[in-house]
């Protein structure tokens, strides 16, 4: 299965479009229909190497928003350390 899925990914690298793979998916930013054309070509890419192709797909749509791939985790870690800061000097 790894092949499939590295026919894939390299298809989502290759678009130049804001990517992250962790263990279990791949994220991609960007605008609706840049997207889901990097969508169906990871997925044909899938195709021409495996006779079947699985897709979870979820959405977070927030107009005229960009750099959310980071901005989350940036924004996440900040609470982290604001909460530590305040445990440490409870």
């Amino acid at each position: 299965m790894h092949d499939a899925v590295a026919a894939a990914v390299a298809v989502v690298r290759d678009s130049g479009l804001p990517n992250r793979t962790d263990a279990m998916f791949t994220t991609i930013e960007g605008e609706w229909d840049e997207v889901f054309d990097v969508v169906r070509r990871a997925t044909d890419a899938v195709l021409a190497v495996s006779s079947r192709a699985s897709l979870v797909l979820k959405a977070d749509i927030r107009p005229g928003r960009t750099g959310e791939l980071d901005g989350k985790v940036e924004r996440l870690e900040s609470a982290l350390d604001e909460q530590a800061q305040r445990a440490s000097s409870s």
